[in-house]
C-alpha cells in the first residue's frame, strides 16, 4: 500500500491565501447590535447575577466557546471582560485558537473551504501550523498546555529554540524523566525542520486583539481541547499527534482544576455544540469522583448557560432533558449541560450578540466606543 503521512502535505504561505475576513472589519464593539427579545434579556440578567454571586463566593466562571465567537468579532468585547475579572477561565476548540492567532499574525482569518479543498490546498498554510504545531512542542518542553504555550507565542513573539545538544544532554541524563518523551519529540521536530537554536521570531502587529494572548497576559487560565484530524494544523508536515495530545492532556486537567472550584460558580458554553458539553461531562465525573473518594459533597449549586443559534428543538430545557422519542433529545449541546446537576439555561442567540448584552449589563461596555 503507498504510503500516506503529512509531512508529505506541501504548505503555503498564508499571503498566498484569499482570507474571508480582516481583523478591521470585525473586530469592532458592535454598539448597533439589535434589541433581543424579552425571554433572552431575561436569561442575560439572570446569567448577571449569577456571575456576579460567583465571583463574591471566588467560585469558578467559566466561559466554554467555538471558533465563531473569535471569526466573528467578539475578541474585544470578551477581552475588556476579562480585563474586568469576570471569567476566571477560558476553553475553546482547536479552530478557535487559530483564527484567533491568525488576526494576531496576519491580520486576517478565514478561507473557503469548497474551494481549496478541491484543490488540495485547504488548511496548507505554512504559518499557520507551523505556529500550532511548534507551539505544542514547545508548549510539552516547558510542561504547559497547548493555551499557554500560543499565548505565550504571542505575548513574546516567537520561541526561544533550544539547541539540539542541549536536549541530547537532558535525554541522556535522565532517560527516565516525565519530560524525556516531548524533549525526543522537539529534538526530532528540530531536526526535522532545520530550526537554528536561540530566538525564531514570529510578529503579531494586531496583538491587542488576541484573546489568547490576553489571558496569559492577564493571569488567567486558557485551555484549547483540539481533535486530531479536527483543524488545519493536521495539513501540515510539523504535525505531530503525540505533541498535540500531549497539549491538549495538559489542559484537561487545567480544566478540571478550575471545575473543582465550581459550587456557587457559572459555566457559559457559547456556540460549542460538541467540544465543550463532552469536555465538560468527563471533567465534571473525574471531579466528582474525586470528591466522593474523599468523602465531600459532588459540584453542586452552580449555574450553566447554553447559547447558541439552533431553536434548542423548541424544547423547555429547564424541564430536564425530553424522551429519546423527541429529535431534541439528539442535541448534544442542551442535553450533555442539562444532566451536570446544575441550573441549566438555554439562550436562543446570536455569540456575539449574547455577549454583548451580558458586557452591557455588567457596565463594562460603558466606556467603549
Amino acid at each position: 500500500m503507498e504510503e500516506f503521512h503529512t509531512r508529505l502535505v506541501r504548505t503555503y504561505p498564508l499571503k498566498e491565501r484569499k482570507s474571508l475576513s480582516s481583523t478591521e472589519e470585525v473586530m469592532r464593539f458592535p454598539a448597533d447590535t439589535p434589541d433581543i427579545d424579552a425571554h433572552s434579556a431575561g436569561l442575560i440578567s439572570c446569567a448577571v447575577d449569577d456571575l456576579k454571586r460567583a465571583r463574591e463566593n471566588n467560585a469558578s466562571r467559566m466561559l466554554i466557546y467555538g471558533a465563531h465567537l473569535i471569526k466573528n468579532g467578539a475578541n474585544p468585547i470578551l477581552i475588556r471582560l476579562m480585563e474586568e475579572g469576570w471569567f476566571t477561565h477560558l476553553a475553546t476548540n482547536g479552530a478557535g485558537v487559530i483564527h484567533d492567532w491568525e488576526y494576531a499574525h496576519h491580520g486576517r482569518s478565514t478561507e473557503s473551504v469548497r474551494e481549496n479543498v478541491a484543490i488540495g490546498r485547504f488548511g496548507t498554510w505554512d504559518e499557520t501550523g507551523r505556529a500550532i504545531n511548534l507551539s505544542a512542542l514547545m508548549g510539552g518542553y516547558h510542561g504547559i498546555g497547548l493555551g499557554e504555550a500560543i499565548g505565550r507565542l504571542v505575548d513574546e513573539d516567537g520561541w526561544d529554540i533550544p539547541g539540539t545538544s542541549e536536549l541530547e544532554r537532558e535525554i541522556r541524563e535522565n532517560p527516565a524523566a516525565p519530560e524525556t518523551a516531548a524533549r525526543a519529540d522537539l529534538l526530532n521536530a528540530i531536526r526535522d525542520n532545520g530550526l537554528p537554536p536561540g530566538k525564531l521570531r514570529v510578529d503579531h502587529p494586531w496583538r491587542s486583539t488576541c484573546v489568547v494572548g490576553a489571558a496569559r497576559r492577564l493571569g488567567i487560565t486558557m485551555t484549547v481541547h483540539p481533535g486530531i484530524g479536527y483543524d488545519i494544523y493536521t495539513n501540515h508536515p510539523m504535525f505531530h499527534g503525540a505533541a498535540i495530545g500531549r497539549a491538549a492532556g495538559h489542559d484537561f486537567q487545567l480544566f478540571s482544576r478550575t471545575v473543582q472550584r465550581l459550587d456557587t460558580g457559572v459555566t457559559f458554553s457559547v456556540g460549542s455544540a460538541i467540544m465543550g458539553p463532552q469536555v465538560f461531562e468527563k471533567s465534571l465525573s473525574c471531579v466528582n469522583n474525586l470528591r466522593l473518594q474523599k468523602g465531600m459533597d459532588v459540584i453542586t449549586d452552580h449555574a450553566i448557560y447554553v447559547v447558541d443559534l439552533q431553536d434548542g428543538g423548541k424544547w423547555d430545557w429547564t424541564r430536564g432533558e425530553p424522551p429519546m422519542d423527541n429529535p431534541a433529545y439528539y442535541l448534544r449541546f442542551c442535553k450533555s449541560y442539562s444532566r451536570m446537576g446544575g441550573r441549566m439555561h438555554y439562550v436562543c442567540l446570536d455569540n456575539v450578540a449574547f455577549l454583548y448584552h451580558l458586557a452591557r449589563e455588567l457596565q463594562v461596555l460603558a466606556d467603549m466606543k
